[in-house]
């Protein structure tokens, strides 16, 4: 088997890129490159999701389009942790073979690139609070703005029928 002699993909840093700036897909050029399909696609939902937090700043909660893409931006948030968490618990072995196999002869534990260390459990900490929040937040303002408008359309149809007796 030929091995390049390309760069050896690290955990941590993938795992920090995913938190940090995984919403963009900086993490995806990392380990696949620019040709990576899926990394030039994650930013539309974030960039949707913010559109929608600035409508909902702006024009504030009645607007039906901010509260319908605010909770794409939390989920997109939730989704760069969940990835951020899921490079950091995989095992070394793993790790180098789906990420270096190509650069490295051999999966083992000698190479500090796929080993978990205090770096990379900061970011999981870390990753597990900001997920966590973003991805509470966005179903709790999901649901809110959904039983409100339901609310609003029941007192809409009460009134209606009142007004036609």
């Amino acid at each position: 088997m030929n091995y390049t002699t390309g760069q050896i993909k690290s955990k941590t840093v993938a795992a920090w890129l995913a938190f940090v700036l995984g919403v963009f897909g900086v993490h995806r050029f990392y380990l696949f490159g620019w040709r990576d399909m899926w990394a030039w696609l994650i930013p539309i939902p974030t960039i949707a999701g913010w559109i929608g937090f600035m409508r909902f700043n702006n024009i504030g909660q009645d607007d039906t389009i901010a509260w319908l893409l605010t909770p794409v931006l939390g989920l997109s948030i939730a989704g760069a942790c969940a990835t951020c968490i899921f490079y950091t618990l995989m095992k070394p072995q793993r790790w180098h073979h789906v990420y270096n196999a190509q650069v490295l002869p051999a999966p083992d534990d000698t190479h500090s690139s796929g080993l978990t260390n205090w770096l990379s459990m900061m970011a999981l900490v870390m990753a597990l609070m900001f997920g966590a929040v973003s991805f509470m937040s966005s179903l709790v303002m999901s649901f809110q703005a959904y039983f409100e408008n339901q609310v609003q359309a029941a007192r809409a149809i009460s009134q209606g029928t009142d007004l036609g007796n």
